[in-house]
C-alpha cells in the first residue's frame, strides 16, 4: 500500500453491494423508505476497505478509497433506535473533545456504557450460541422422531 502524506485529503466512496443493508431491514422498513422519502432509520454498520486509487505526484486530484459495507444491523424499535443515537452522540463528544472534558461538560462520554445499559436485556454471544444449539437439537429430535 503507498503511504500517504499527513496532510492528504482521501476521498471515501461506497462501493455499489449494499444487501447487507437490505437483509437487516425489516419489511415494514423497506416499505416506509420507499413510500416516504427522507425517513430515517438507523443502522450498526461494519465498513471495509475494497480498493484504493492513488494519482500520479503533482496530480491535483485527491486519493480515493472504496468501502464495502460487511455486516449491517438496523434497529427495529423507536428504543434501539433511541440507544444508537445517543452512542453515536457519546462517541461524537468524544471525539470532539479530543481528551479534554472542558467543551462538553458532564454526561456520558462513554459509546460502550451507553450501549450496555440499553441493551443489557438482549442475549450475550454465548447465550445467543447456547440458544441456537438448543433450537437445533430440539429440530434434530423432531426429525428422528
Amino acid at each position: 500500500m503507498p503511504k500517504l502524506s499527513k496532510t492528504a485529503n482521501v476521498e471515501v466512496k461506497l462501493d455499489a453491494t449494499a444487501g447487507l443493508l437490505e437483509a437487516s431491514l425489516s419489511a415494514e422498513q423497506r416499505r416506509g423508505l420507499f413510500e416516504n422519502p427522507g425517513m430515517v432509520v438507523v443502522a450498526i454498520v461494519e465498513l471495509s476497505s475494497k480498493s484504493y486509487t492513488g494519482h500520479a505526484e503533482g496530480e491535483e486530484k485527491d486519493p480515493q478509497v472504496k468501502l464495502r459495507v460487511v455486516g449491517a444491523e438496523v434497529a427495529r424499535s423507536d428504543e434501539e433506535a433511541a440507544a444508537l443515537l445517543e452512542a453515536k452522540r457519546a462517541m461524537w463528544r468524544a471525539r470532539k473533545a479530543d481528551g479534554t472534558f472542558d467543551e462538553v461538560g458532564p454526561g456520558p462520554r462513554s459509546a460502550e456504557g451507553v450501549l450496555d445499559a440499553a441493551f443489557a436485556g438482549y442475549p450475550s454471544e454465548a447465550e445467543y450460541r447456547e440458544r441456537e444449539r438448543a433450537r437445533e437439537e430440539r429440530r434434530r429430535a423432531e426429525f428422528v422422531r
